[in-house]
């Protein structure tokens, strides 16, 4: 067991990068963050400037440590979880990136993933892979690039190049180049991943011209996989937890047992039901995943999830801020939603990079129905908050289908769950109970979760899952029929929205 009483948790997201570090307790003990920009050189396309995530990264943690008090001595280890499925590509030799990342929700290989379904491919890489064929994931994102930066392709078949999610970047970095890993969770977005014989799959390679050369090795989720370089924090520290958001989310909400699930509410909204050691096949076009991978024998032993993703969460609200002006500062959604009583029959589909599951359109765009002359930015405020509730509980339905497991309660973290009204919302649509932990940054002490069992800061799961307490429960309280009704009228707007910028036939 490690002397160390310190976890630190670098959260790589969308929009920010941010480092938290924790005691043993799973108290927060310092924190930083900074955010970084954004880059949309076309319709569609989203970027971010690779050596911006890693020098934000960096400030934030050596940031977090100050206002801790603590040191890199103090250090037991560090976990790392990061916005999923936005993909780099470098040069090994240097480290210098070929291009700008390419952003989850960028869609500009939305045509490559169509003629892949046209040709008869999705069935079968979703069978591999458990994700259904969109512009989303990484793999596609990966072959662009090396069909579209000058040089890139012959260099990825000379083995010069090296590809990863944005953990396997961070950790290149902090390590100065001698680490080329991901975890179980980032590698099962890339859609290069099989869920069975869990390691890159070489006909999807093939497919996807993408030589295996640029792939990195995949570790456990808990262990120590390498040292971050003295010069970085101040001395070496092991890099023992890797997760991608989502799923670090659900560790740190302690869903261990199948069944259970967490949704966090952020840039955009994602939903996980853990479903034990076995992949589960879904029905109704959610993805099937790995949430961690636990050291094992063998290598490592996968927990599986399913989830369903919302694109656009609190991205709404950032819209109803800065592209309408309807409010001034994103808190200022809930007072103002709260001034009325419903939305007047109003309903906003935030469609703005197409839908998610379980409708997977990525010519949808966004679209607000139901407008009359009585309609103000209160109403407008109130469906955009009810629309990320709506898109959660759409997930939560296709979840016990595929399950067979009906839900007794949700668990919910990210920024948008610090908003009661909403929480209410969900908890009304769901029609079960809404449950918001004492500590919100789920994200993070997942992170610092898998690190800490890897050092021994926590002997085992059941140990990090007795710190976790509720600090407030919203009961639901709209009887099955009106619930259903709203349910109803939601999927009527949604057809509105669907199929927008789709060339006509």
């Amino acid at each position: 067991m490690t002397t160390s009483d310190y976890v630190l948790a670098l959260d790589q997201g969308t929009t920010s990068s941010r480092a938290i570090v924790f005691d043993r307790k799973g108290g927060l003990r310092g924190v930083g963050q900074r955010e970084f920009r954004q880059y949309y050189p076309r319709p569609g396309w989203v970027e971010h400037d690779a050596g911006e995530i890693w020098t934000s990264q960096l400030e934030v943690a050596r940031e977090a440590l100050r206002n801790a008090g603590v040191s890199a001595a103090d250090l037991a280890a560090i976990g790392i979880t990061n916005q999923r499925e936005t993909t780099l590509l470098w040069e090994r030799a240097t480290g210098r990136p070929l291009a700008r990342a390419i952003v989850w929700q960028d869609r500009r290989t939305a045509p490559l993933c169509e003629q892949l379904r046209r040709d008869g491919h999705a069935d079968w890489l979703q069978a591999r892979t458990g994700l259904v064929v969109d512009a989303y994931f990484s793999g596609t994102k990966l072959a662009w690039l090396l069909e579209h930066v000058p040089g890139a392709r012959q260099a990825a078949e000379r083995g010069e190049l090296a590809f990863g999610t944005v953990d396997t970047w961070l950790v290149w970095q902090l390590t100065g180049g001698a680490v080329h890993s991901t975890d179980p969770s980032n590698a099962s977005r890339t859609l290069l991943f099989d869920l069975h014989t869990q390691d890159w799959n070489d006909d999807i390679l093939a497919l996807l011209n993408i030589p295996r050369s640029v792939l990195p090795r995949i570790a456990p989720s808990s262990a120590v996989i390498g040292h971050a370089q003295p010069e970085w924090l101040g001395g070496p520290v092991p890099i023992a937890g890797v997760a991608g958001d989502q799923q670090a989310a659900t560790f740190g909400q302690a869903c261990f047992t199948p069944g259970m699930a967490k949704n966090t509410y952020g840039t955009g909204c994602f939903m996980l039901m853990n479903v034990g050691e076995s992949p589960v096949a879904s029905r109704n076009h959610l993805l099937s995943t790995v949430g961690w991978g636990l050291p094992a024998p063998q290598g490592w032993r996968a927990t599986y999830m399913l989830e369903g993703g919302v694109f656009v969460a609190g991205a709404a609200v950032q819209w109803l801020r800065d592209g309408l002006g309807i409010i001034q500062h994103a808190e200022d959604i809930e007072p103002l939603a709260a001034s009325v009583a419903d939305t007047d029959d109003v309903f906003m589909v935030p469609a703005f990079a197409g839908l998610g599951a379980p409708h997977w359109d990525p010519y949808a765009r966004g679209t607000l129905v139901g407008l009359t002359r009585g309609t103000t930015r209160a109403h407008i405020a109130r469906a955009t908050l009810e629309s990320i509730a709506l898109q959660s509980a759409e997930l939560l339905a296709c979840m016990n289908a595929d399950s067979g497991i009906p839900l007794s309660e949700l668990r919910v973290d990210g920024g948008a769950a610090r908003n009661d009204l909403l929480m209410q919302m969900q908890a009304d649509l769901l029609g079960v109970p809404v449950v918001r932990p004492r500590v919100a940054e789920s994200t993070a002490l997942g992170a610092a979760g898998l690190a800490g069992l890897a050092v021994g800061i926590w002997s085992n799961q059941e140990e990090f899952a007795g710190q976790w307490q509720a600090e407030r429960r919203f009961e639901p309280r709209w009887p099955d029929d009106v619930r259903q009704a709203r349910m109803q009228r939601w999927r009527q707007a949604v057809e509105l929205a669907k199929h927008w910028t789709q060339p006509a036939a």
